[in-house]
């Protein structure tokens, strides 16, 4: 199994992108195949039906796949479904290829090295990489699955623009899609890493490229389930059902998410570009998650009836202004960091925290203050509570051979 860079002129269009648009859940490695003739190296081990079965299943994988990334450089205001329905399509031509090439993988099959894999990279400073390892494309696609989710869930995150001109609220049955849809992005990155990364070996894993690598799928992961965690948070301040005690729980855990995806993040080599941008979305999104978390830790400490829980309180309140500051300066690096993007109109649990923290903390700051001296005050925040974590990623399965695989004699 080798690894193949490409030259700069065959580079992405995604690659060569100056913007994406509005981001609310940000698809760091949206990659895309390469054309590959597998009559060469297959023609002779497979019948003319499977062999046709594959490359067809295959070529339209590659073309779909080329005509979204020429999409996503032209960023613009969705205002119909025809996006999501390509999205849609490109999915579905991504499941029917998965079980007819998992065949080249399967028990005592001797075709997993004859295919030389082609994929153009995202966040790799390599532009491309082919590797003659079945088991590459089975991640590759899986991976790009995962990008299809994200991608779809953002979406169905942005607001929408009547034909009014009005901006249109994000509806919650929005809001449960995206949720139901970054579970699933969740999965098909668990599968890869539980199930399909083990089946490369250490020695030939160090040719993935960055885009592949696990601490690359362990925070794409992460990040998925954390976004879902902010979104339950904006239908829990909605809900007036919803106690504080389960918003605290909430924001901890996302916070949890956030921080685990980061420092899976840090144990990667430096690098700029798509990467260097993930990077920071990652860095954003903590912040803002430790500001949620802190403004409701801060909220239920002040519920307490001593000095030193209303001291405590104002900490975390201070710690919570902090981490929103943070977060919006981390906000303004991601977005002016190439490809540039831009924020949406703020909705869901920032758009009411970005003003309740710095409203709630002056307010609850200067009664205390008042009470109490300066001097017997805390000046560190308390630690946050630890929660486990309640959301899981989907459980995908691998799907079955296809039935040609079964049915046809074969000479491999």
């Amino acid at each position: 199994m080798g690894c193949l860079l490409s030259t700069a002129g065959e580079a992405s269009p995604l690659r060569r992108a100056a913007s994406i648009g509005e981001v609310a859940v940000f698809v760091p490695g949206f990659r895309i195949p390469e054309s590959v003739d597998l009559s060469q190296p297959l023609g002779d081990c497979l019948s003319r039906g499977l062999l046709d079965r594959l490359s067809s299943l295959r070529t339209r994988m590659v073309t779909m796949a080329a005509q979204e990334a020429r999409r996503f450089t032209k960023p613009r205001r969705i205002t119909t479904t025809r996006h999501g329905s390509a999205l849609s399509e490109l999915l579905r031509a991504l499941e029917d290829y998965l079980p007819v090439l998992l065949g080249l993988v399967k028990d005592g099959c001797q075709l997993r090295d004859k295919v030389p894999f082609v994929w153009i990279n995202q966040e790799d400073d390599a532009e491309e990489t082919a590797m003659t390892n079945a088991w590459y494309e089975v991640l590759s696609v899986l991976h790009l699955m995962a990008m299809l989710s994200l991608l779809q869930a953002n979406r169905l995150l942005l607001p929408k623009i009547s034909s009014e001109g009005y901006q249109l609220k994000i509806s919650e049955e929005n809001r449960r899609k995206s949720i139901d849809i970054l579970l699933k992005a969740a999965g098909y990155l668990d599968c890869a890493i539980r199930h399909v990364l083990p089946q490369i070996t250490p020695e030939h894993r160090k040719d993935l490229p960055l885009d592949l690598e696990e601490g690359v799928l362990r925070a794409l992961c992460l990040q998925a389930l954390g976004q879902c965690v902010d979104i339950q948070l904006g239908m829990a301040i909605d809900s007036p059902k919803a106690t504080l005690a389960v918003k605290r729980r909430l924001a901890c855990e996302m916070v949890n998410y956030w921080h685990q995806a980061q420092n899976n993040m840090a144990k990667l080599p430096s690098t700029d570009g798509w990467a260097k941008k993930h990077q920071l979305f990652i860095k954003w999104k903590y912040a803002e998650a430790k500001a949620a978390a802190y403004y409701y830790h801060g909220l239920i400490l002040d519920e307490g009836n001593t000095e030193k829980s209303h001291g405590v309180a104002i900490a975390a309140l201070q710690a919570s202004e902090e981490y929103l500051k943070e977060s919006k300066k981390a906000c303004e690096t991601f977005n002016s960091t190439p490809p540039t993007s831009r924020n949406p109109p703020l909705w869901g649990s920032m758009k009411y925290l970005s003003e309740k923290i710095p409203k709630d903390a002056s307010s609850k700051i200067r009664i205390n203050q008042d009470l109490y001296s300066e001097e017997r005050t805390f000046k560190t925040a308390p630690s946050l509570p630890d929660f486990a974590l309640a959301l899981k990623p989907d459980d995908y399965q691998l799907p079955p051979l296809d039935p040609l695989w079964n049915k046809e004699d074969h000479h491999y």
